[in-house]
């Protein structure tokens, strides 16, 4: 976020009304001072014009701003929406964090207000991003009193918008009985007027980073851009790379890795559904590339983020400079290079392990660009961190995917690497115990891309899984994915959501998610599914 500029003591309409004021009281006070009548018809008459010049300079400044809000909220035809609910103002500056993020990955932005947000608008959106807070004991903000008297609580209901994509990011203190009340309010009625949520709401309590990240996150993956400037920097721990082992070899897929982490210093600490934020570095190669493009030494000591340490070890942290940037930055000094460097964004991945492991374990799919580059951070864990390696490490809490405390029956639905979230789950049940659990899982071949097949199996064996449904899209008659499962089994899932199960889906946020959230609708009915939701038994941890 840009810093907020200090406001200008003396701007012209301020200028202009100081005049005024000063020649007012001078002529008022000691009007012999100005001489004879005619001076003194002619100084008023400056007053008068003078008076004239503040009016008209503070209107036209009044309707430029006034025009500059309008063409913001008007933005372009299909524009995504983001609209904030705000009382102190936090609400209206991560909204405009959040537009200013989108429009730089060349999304096209309509930024308003909750209240300037009506039906007709609404009627014409593909998509909409809401930050919300919440005042006294889950009450809606001042400016969105209009909002939920107009449409949350209209009469007829409004129609229903299931052409609209949302996400919430939720603001509260979670000290308060209705925690992010207003937020979770706003999440029901869309989903209750149909509208399709993008990922579970995200709640921040008091300002937390580590789930403003985590939207941050998800904004990467709606414009497809992971390279976003992260809003707050992670304060990572050490750990080293203990193990990385290919699971897939022979799939027509990407490679997937098991990755094994263990701690340099500090304890192992999270519960399954917590998420590992990785510091990633760029290939090694890259930045030696970058340091002959910019004629600098690797080995010149730098001062960032209050640590000392070697040029090359600072680039190999941050977002490399382009091959036309590198001309201009040619042989500066080294400290000047490393005050223009922006660091690389934490990537997210789903722990798939518990302490209780001794380790921390990843499923990580390596990604790639067109040109066939691997992706910054999976790159780095599955490729260009050698065994022994430091890595940057942060846990983040992510308690609407925490395990359910007792024993009621589990219902697990994933896919590709999203099996790593379901897996610690797995093994937080078997630990507590706990063996009513339906795993329902796609990948695309049953020969080459059947993670954790064997333990798998040994859960089963043992009664930790009662069933388990398997989709590979590839295989012969193929196009079978995981929604697919949920549909044959439409009878059976009805059977464990009306014995008291939940449901936790966990894998791919484009084409998974949303396929299976439209499955459990057919299978369950959207009055179920909305309960579901709201009682927190239709959890999701979508990417």
């Amino acid at each position: 976020m840009t810093a907020a500029q200090p406001a200008r003591l003396f701007t012209i309409p301020r200028l202009l009304l100081i005049v005024v004021l000063v020649l007012s009281v001078a002529l008022l006070a000691q009007p012999q001072w100005l001489g004879t009548p005619t001076a003194r018809s002619a100084v008023a008459g400056l007053i008068t014009l003078l008076w004239l010049a503040f009016a008209g300079t503070t209107w036209l400044r009044h309707r430029r701003a006034q025009r500059a809000l309008e063409a913001a909220m008007r933005g372009e035809a299909g524009a995504t929406i983001v609209a904030y609910a705000s009382q102190t103002g936090q609400a209206e500056r991560y909204a405009e964090q959040t537009a200013e993020a989108l429009r730089a990955a060349g999304t096209s932005v309509r930024l308003l207000p909750l209240s300037r947000l009506d039906a007709e608008t609404l009627a014409q959106t593909p998509r909409a991003l809401f930050i919300a807070s919440t005042t006294g004991e889950g009450d809606a903000p001042d400016n969105a009193s209009g909002f939920v008297r107009h449409l949350m609580a209209s009469s007829p209901p409004l129609p229903y918008l299931a052409h609209l994509d949302y996400g919430v990011l939720a603001l509260g203190d979670r000290s308060y009985s209705d925690y992010c009340g207003f937020g979770h309010a706003l999440d029901r009625w869309l989903r209750h007027q149909h509208a399709q949520p993008l990922f579970d709401i995200i709640e921040v309590d008091n300002g937390d980073t580590g789930a403003l990240r985590h939207w941050q996150h998800q904004l990467g993956v709606l414009t497809g851009q992971a390279s976003m400037q992260d809003w707050s920097t992670p304060h990572y721990a050490r750990w080293h790379l203990a193990g990385r082992t290919l699971l897939n070899a022979g799939s027509p897929g990407a490679p997937a890795f098991h990755i094994v982490l263990k701690p340099l210093d500090g304890t192992l600490d999270w519960q399954a559904g917590d998420i590992a934020e990785i510091g990633p570095c760029n290939a090694p190669h890259a930045v030696t590339e970058t340091l002959l493009a910019l004629g600098a030494d690797g080995d010149a000591t730098v001062t960032a983020d209050g640590q000392t340490l070697r040029l090359a070890d600072l680039l190999a942290r941050c977002q490399l400079p382009a091959a036309d940037t590198c001309t201009t930055l040619r042989a500066i000094p080294a400290q000047a290079l490393a005050e223009q460097l922006a660091r690389l964004p934490h990537r997210e991945y789903s722990i798939a392990s518990l302490p209780a492991d001794g380790q921390l374990e990843l499923l990580v799919r390596r990604m790639a660009y067109p040109d066939g580059t691997p992706g910054v951070g999976s790159g780095w864990l599955t490729q260009h961190a050698a065994p022994g390696s430091e890595i940057a490490l942060r846990i983040r809490t992510n308690r609407n995917f925490h395990t359910p405390p007792d024993d009621r029956p589990l219902i697990l639905i994933g896919n590709g690497t999203g099996l790593a979230g379901l897996r610690a789950h797995l093994k937080a049940r078997a630990l507590a115990g706990h063996h009513r659990n339906w795993l329902l899982f796609g990948e695309r071949t049953a020969a080459h891309d059947q993670f954790f097949a064997e333990e798998l199996q040994a859960w089963q064996a043992q009664g930790v899984l009662q069933r388990v449904d398997l989709a590979f899209s590839r295989d012969t008659g193929g196009h079978r994915y995981v929604q697919d499962c949920v549909q044959a089994a439409a009878a059976d899932l009805r059977a464990w959501v009306a014995a008291g199960a939940a449901i936790y889906v966990c894998g791919s946020l484009q084409g998974m998610a949303s396929g299976v959230d439209h499955a459990l609708h057919d299978a369950l009915g959207t009055a179920t599914v909305e309960t579901l939701a709201d009682t927190g038994r239709y959890r999701r941890d979508v990417y």
